[in-house]
């Protein structure tokens, strides 16, 4: 296999384990996190996309697509940056550790910097709902990506 096709299928896997990860993280905000908290639908992916592309939603039922499309969108770009920690030879908690470092501070910088963000008026609690959400989201998707990775080498 050549160099490029094993970069493009370390980047496949990320991206089908990012949105499977996402889908994870979703099904805990939706299941545990937003009852125990009694937070509101969060529409960040949403306000994201409109402020960065030429979108402007018309309704509310535009708005939510937009949200759950860019939601997943991003999700599958957590997971190619597992595919990029995958071929640098990271795996486990050290590529959780490596890829969440990263992606979540360029996000919060990213947000903060477009004016969607201001992490100082967070409180502790939304801090703390926010990293765990995401850590949520990159431990799923390194543990299917590891797992889609050992089963296309053969290991199982």
């Amino acid at each position: 296999m050549s160099e490029q096709a094993a970069v493009q299928g370390s980047l496949g896997r990320g991206v089908v384990a990012g949105v499977a990860g996402t889908a994870v993280m979703s099904a805990f905000q939706k299941l545990v996190e937003m009852p125990i908290t009694g937070r509101e639908e969060s529409f960040a992916p949403a306000n994201f996309a409109a402020k960065i592309l030429p979108i402007e939603p018309k309704n509310e039922q535009e708005r939510q697509r937009l949200n759950w499309v860019t939601h997943f969108a991003l999700g599958a770009m957590w997971g190619s940056a597992f595919g990029i920690a995958g071929r640098a030879g990271l795996h486990g908690q050290k590529a959780v550790a490596a890829v969440f470092a990263a992606v979540y501070t360029g996000d919060v910088l990213l947000n903060t910097a477009l004016g969607l963000y201001e992490p100082s008026s967070w409180t502790k609690r939304d801090l703390v709902v926010d990293v765990i959400d995401k850590l949520i989201q990159a431990e799923a998707t390194g543990v299917i990506f590891d797992r889609i990775s050992r089963s296309q080498s053969g290991g199982g």
